[in-house]
């Protein structure tokens, strides 16, 4: 009986490592990384007033620092385990795919994406659903992950097996290489990202890459967790921040009538 649970418990691992592949990690918790990057959001777009759209809302951490800030909101993901323990957190969860959002074109004040866009079967068809739904003069804040990293952080196959985890330099091999390791989930160059948004009514407000909030190394090693924070902080507002772990994005609809 040891030896079949042990066999079952290994099997429910593989699939939820499988599941991680396909879909990431939402925030799980909510800790000074996810504090900073939630100023960041309310620093761009309006929050307080607002209906927001959260697009791939995870567990809906995020969707409910939005509500409790005074935004109306609606969290969207594909994943329906997702959706049923966000319940408990936000008010509006709902099971739909980015690429098609149940909502009449311009429904949103804001919309956010966090860390979503990268594991979308079709992110242009994504993004342009995302510009859909905003109201003109709307905003969209968006972080990706930024291909210039020195890791990839959703972990790699090796002889088709998944390997979770932080794999160096990945990123930097050519797209047919990368891929194959990668093939689970997207990075973004800038030229990348220019190609997408480049045939939608969205104008660039504020692009910019930040580095991580270091809070599982600073558990393990406050020290060194902080020095790291404190010299990469400084290194964003040098050249230095095209190194970042992720794009920062914010893109306002702009009004295409007549």
């Amino acid at each position: 009986m040891a030896i079949i649970l042990l066999d079952m418990s290994d099997t429910i691992r593989r699939r939820d490592l499988q599941k991680a592949a396909a879909l990431g990690h939402p925030s799980y918790v909510w800790r000074a990384g996810q504090e900073r990057r939630f100023g960041l959001i309310r620093r761009w777009v309006r929050v307080a007033g607002a209906r927001v759209l959260v697009d791939g809302a995870g567990v809906g951490m995020y969707s409910h620092h939005l509500e409790q800030a005074g935004a109306w909101v609606v969290s969207v993901d594909i994943d329906f385990p997702s959706m049923v323990q966000a319940r408990g957190r936000t008010a509006h969860p709902l099971v739909a795919a980015g690429e098609q959002l149940p909502f009449p074109a311009g429904t949103f004040d804001t919309v956010l994406s966090h860390e979503v866009l990268e594991h979308m079967q079709d992110d242009a068809a994504a993004l342009a659903e995302m510009a859909r739904v905003l109201k003109p003069g709307g905003r969209a804040v968006i972080f990706v992950p930024n291909r210039l990293y020195f890791f990839e952080t959703h972990g790699h196959y090796w002889k088709g097996q998944y390997h979770f985890g932080n794999t160096p330099l990945i990123n930097y091999l050519p797209d047919r290489w990368r891929n194959r390791l990668a093939p689970h989930v997207r990075a973004y160059r800038a030229r990348d990202l220019r190609r997408l948004i480049a045939p939608l009514p969205f104008r660039i407000v504020h692009w910019t890459q930040i580095y991580p909030g270091y809070d599982n190394i600073i558990a393990r090693s406050p020290v060194l967790g902080k020095t790291l924070r404190r010299v990469t902080r400084f290194f964003e507002k040098t050249p230095l921040r095209v190194f970042g772990i992720s794009h920062l994005l914010v893109l306002e609809r702009e009004n295409t009538a007549g």
